[in-house]
C-alpha cells in the first residue's frame, strides 16, 4: 500500500477511475436523453490518468486537460464515442464528461501533491472518490427506472415499435404527449381504482390508530404482567412471509364470503399495519415526560381523558409520521389485493396495474399508470418527510 501513496501514483488512478465512472454516466444519461449510441472507449482510462495527474499541478493544467479530453472526444478520440448526432448533443455530451470529470477530481486531489503522501492525505482522496462514486450510483439506481417510466409514458406505439430503447421526448407533439394518462382514465377506470387505493388507505389509516393508539400507551405507561415480553414481540409477525400466509387467509376469506370484497381488504390491511404502528408508538410516549400525565391524573382527569387531552397533543409529530407510514402501506400493497380481488370495479391500484400488464394493452398505459401510482405517494412523502424521521427516531434513547 505504500508504494501507491504518492501523489502521481495516487492522482492518476482515480483519475482513470473517476474519468471510467463519469463516461459511462454521461453515456447511459445521453443515450437516453438523445436516443443515440453514446459509449465509453479505452481511452478512456489513460484520459482520466492525464487528467489526473494535470490536477496535481494546479488549476490551469486540470482544465487544459480537461479541454483537450473535450477536443478530442469529439473527434472520436476522447472518453466517449457516439454515433451520427447534431453538433449540440456532440459538444454537451464530450463537454460534460470533461467538466464532471474535471471538478470531481478538483475536489478529489485538493490534498495531494507530487511526491509521498501521509495516511491521511491518501485516505482523504479515496474517501471522496468513493464518497462520490457512491452518490452517482444510487442516484442512477432510483432516477434511470423513474426516468424510463415516465418517458415510456410519453410516448405512442409507433415510437415504441419504431425503437424501444429511445427515451427522448418529442415536444413537437404538444398535449398529445400524455394521451396515454388521458385514456387510462378514460378507458381503463384508473380513477376509480385511484379512488378506491385512497378510501382504503384513509380507512386503514383510521383503524390501525384506534387499536394502536391505546395498544402503545398500555405498553409504554402501564404496569401488567408480560408487559415486557408484548414489547419486544410486537414486531414478531413481520419474520414470518406474508407469502406464508396468502394460502390460509384466502381459504378463510372465502369461507366466510369475505373475499373480492372492500370490506374484506379494509379487515387484513390493519392486520399488517397495527404491529409497526405499535411499535413506533410505544417509543413515543415513553418520551414523554410522565410528570405532565401525572398532574392532569391528580387534577380528576380519567386515564382516557388524560390521554385524549394531554397525549396525544404532544404526539402530534408521531401521529403525523404513523399515518403517513401505514398510509403508503395500504397504498403499495399488492399481493393481499392481488389474491383476494377479482371484479375490476373494486380493484386497487396495485392490483389495476397488474391488469394492465397484459400483451393485449400497450405498454406506454402501464407505464403511465406507474407513474399515477408512484407521484402521488412520492410527493406526500417529500412533504411530510420531517414528521416520519422524527416519528421514526423517537424514543430511540429513553425507553
Amino acid at each position: 500500500m505504500k508504494a501507491v501513496r504518492f501523489g502521481y501514483m495516487t492522482a492518476p488512478v482515480l483519475g482513470a477511475l473517476w474519468c471510467f465512472v463519469i463516461a459511462v454516466t454521461m453515456a447511459v444519461a445521453m443515450s437516453f436523453a438523445t436516443g443515440a449510441a453514446f459509449r465509453p472507449t479505452l481511452l478512456t482510462l489513460p484520459w482520466g490518468a492525464a487528467i489526473g495527474m494535470a490536477a496535481l499541478y494546479g488549476a490551469p493544467a486540470l482544465w487544459g486537460a480537461a479541454l483537450a479530453a473535450a477536443l478530442a472526444g469529439m473527434f472520436g478520440a476522447g472518453p466517449m464515442v457516439s454515433g451520427d448526432i447534431g453538433m449540440l448533443a456532440l459538444v454537451v455530451g464530450h463537454g460534460a464528461v470533461a467538466l464532471f470529470t474535471a471538478l470531481g477530481l478538483a475536489k478529489m486531489t485538493e490534498e495531494l501533491r507530487p511526491g509521498a503522501l501521509s495516511r491521511h492525505e491518501f485516505e482523504e482522496s479515496v474517501i471522496r472518490f468513493l464518497t462520490g462514486f457512491g452518490y452517482i450510483f444510487f442516484t442512477a439506481i432510483v432516477v434511470i427506472p423513474f426516468y424510463v417510466m415516465v418517458m415510456t409514458s410519453l410516448k405512442n406505439q409507433a415510437a415504441l415499435m419504431a425503437n424501444p430503447l429511445d427515451f427522448s421526448l418529442d415536444l413537437s407533439r404538444g398535449w398529445h404527449l400524455f394521451d396515454s394518462y388521458y385514456e387510462l382514465l378514460t378507458q381503463y377506470s384508473f380513477g376509480s381504482y385511484l379512488w378506491t387505493s385512497f378510501y382504503i388507505s384513509v380507512l386503514t389509516v383510521f383503524i390501525t390508530l384506534a387499536f394502536a393508539i391505546p395498544g402503545a400507551y398500555a405498553v409504554a405507561r402501564l404496569r401488567f404482567r408480560g408487559q415486557a415480553m408484548f414489547s419486544r414481540s410486537v414486531l414478531l409477525i413481520y419474520m414470518v412471509p406474508m407469502i406464508v400466509l396468502a394460502l390460509p387467509i384466502y381459504i378463510a376469506f372465502s369461507m366466510t364470503g369475505l373475499r373480492n370484497t372492500i370490506f374484506g381488504i379494509v379487515m387484513i390491511y390493519p392486520v399488517t399495519t397495527i404491529p409497526v404502528a405499535l411499535y413506533m408508538l410505544q417509543g413515543y410516549f415513553r418520551g414523554l415526560p410522565s410528570e405532565v400525565e401525572e398532574a392532569g391524573l391528580m387534577d380528576g382527569l380519567s386515564r382516557l381523558a388524560v390521554i385524549w387531552k394531554i397525549t396525544l397533543p404532544l404526539s402530534l409529530p408521531a401521529l403525523a409520521s404513523v399515518s403517513l407510514y401505514v398510509f403508503m402501506i395500504a397504498w403499495n400493497e399488492f399481493l393481499l389485493a392481488f389474491m383476494l380481488l377479482d371484479d375490476p370495479s373494486k380493484f386497487t391500484l396495485t392490483r389495476g396495474i397488474a391488469s394492465l400488464n397484459s400483451s393485449e394493452i400497450p405498454r406506454q398505459h402501464l407505464m403511465a399508470g406507474s407513474v399515477i401510482a408512484t407521484v402521488p405517494i412520492m410527493l406526500i412523502f417529500l412533504g411530510l418527510e420531517r414528521f416520519m424521521t422524527k416519528g421514526l427516531t423517537a424514543g430511540s434513547v429513553k425507553g
